[in-house]
């Protein structure tokens, strides 16, 4: 479990105040700064309120009501995916959209309007939530939905937290026959490769993604391996993979080029990169990091930064191979670096993330100034192509790219709780208050 207060990425920060909240019927405490904290698995600063007050709302983590026939559920804002899945998965049902970790509150995926491997199918996940229950610090109660308070609905999926506390959702499940995925992985030489399995899976594939080789240069740029799949029923379940736990924060990071180099090498000529037929069970095939508790910890004391962004599809594979050779001649990156395409569905909330295009997604070990020039550059690149960096992943973004990426973001301040406040909003807004 990440410790309440800290960001997924372990980046230091001020002190906060931590307020646990246990009861979604309590009334907020009087603090001129607010914000709350879900799981922490944001990995920058939209969920930390550096000198203010977090609000701890794991507590909140009751289920209210679920309808086995229909797939509705309802529950607290602090339930984790992973709690919704144990109590549904046994009558047939999932998550219609869940993001590369299952330990994401309810609340936290309203707030960052998480996506997965089938946005080209169904969207973000606001997509999917039929109504939510928001507090604001004057005592107001607002319940949102498409039909009711439609603005506030609007302001509060991908509104960072900022709106107010979700104390609740009602969330749509999607029907599933069972706990397995079947589909393939097959290797790929390069990115106009890459978009062309992704063209033709699309049609008949509702998860797509890929993971890249980032220390590839030269003629094995942007070589990697596509995966897909389906739901499927299965009368023999495969294994859903051993837990592990990453024991200690080692002084360094081990995360090098060294590292990098050998173990990208070795995922891409593994026998396991390029099966027919295959059957995964969904943790290991959705989840792959939660089979390491606390990976986090081995980029070190200093901790690291992930950079994701979203690139139109005009210009994308000019643009990611100029992103890919950088990143593989800084030596920099990470083991998991992946690729995969948003669909048209358009998202519901006015500074939702997705949008359609390529997003890239990757880690990078904090080294200072060396990581943070890397990372300017690829906004620069991202900002120049009509791109967006995602909000839930940054650490470092400029006001000006912020601004660039969203320029809701001035109507969106009109539904910002006037208690409400975090680190990210103030570094990208210039508000202090």
């Amino acid at each position: 479990m990440n410790q309440p207060g800290t960001a997924w990425g372990r980046l230091p920060g001020a002190p906060q105040r931590l307020v646990a909240l246990t009861d979604r019927f309590q009334a907020l405490p009087d603090e001129p700064s607010l914000l709350t904290f879900g799981n922490g698995r944001s990995y920058g600063d939209v969920g930390r309120n550096d000198g203010g007050t977090l609000l701890i709302g794991r507590g909140l983590d009751r289920f209210i009501g679920f309808d086995p026939a229909t797939g509705r559920l309802e529950c607290e804002a602090g339930v984790l995916l992973s709690e919704i899945i144990d109590l549904v998965l046994p009558s047939g049902w999932f998550p219609p959209v869940t993001p590369g970790t299952r330990f994401v509150t309810v609340g936290g995926a309203i707030a960052n309007d998480v996506h997965g491997k089938n946005h080209h199918r169904a969207g973000s996940f606001g997509n999917h939530i039929l109504e939510f229950e928001l507090l604001r610090s004057d005592g107001q109660i607002l319940r949102c939905s498409r039909d009711q308070n439609p603005d506030w609905f609007a302001a509060t999926v991908g509104g960072l937290g900022l709106t107010g506390l979700i104390r609740r959702a009602t969330l749509q499940l999607k029907r599933v026959p069972g706990p397995w995925i079947r589909g393939d992985s097959q290797r790929f030489a390069n990115l106009k490769a890459f978009f062309a399995i992704t063209a033709a899976s699309d049609g008949d594939y509702e998860y797509t993604v890929a993971w890249l080789d980032c220390s590839a240069t030269g003629a094995n740029l942007g070589r990697g391996i596509f995966i897909r799949g389906n739901h499927a029923p299965a009368t023999e379940a495969p294994p859903s993979g051993r837990v592990l736990r990453m024991p200690i924060t080692p002084p360094i990071s081990l995360v090098n080029s060294l590292s990098l180099r050998a173990f990208n090498t070795l995922y891409y000529h593994r026998p396991a990169a390029q099966v027919n037929q295959a059957l995964w069970h969904y943790r290991p095939f959705f989840y792959p990091l939660d089979g390491i508790l606390e990976w986090n910890r081995m980029y070190g004391p200093s901790g690291f930064y992930q950079y994701q962004c979203v690139l139109p599809t005009e210009g994308a594979i000019d643009i990611l191979s100029e992103m890919l050779g950088r990143i593989g001649r800084s030596g920099l990156g990470s083991f998991l670096l992946v690729l995969k395409t948003f669909g048209a569905v358009p998202s519901l909330g006015m500074l939702s993330f997705p949008r359609p295009g390529a997003t890239l997604a990757l880690d990078f070990p904090n080294r200072g100034a060396e990581t943070l020039a890397l990372l300017n550059t690829l906004d620069d690149l991202t900002r120049a192509a009509g791109g967006a960096v995602y909000p839930a992943k940054d650490a470092r973004m400029s006001a000006a790219s912020f601004q660039s990426y969203f320029p809701a973001w001035r109507g969106f301040s009109r539904y910002v709780d006037p208690k409400f406040s975090s680190s990210f909003w103030r570094r990208v807004t210039g508000d202090v208050a």
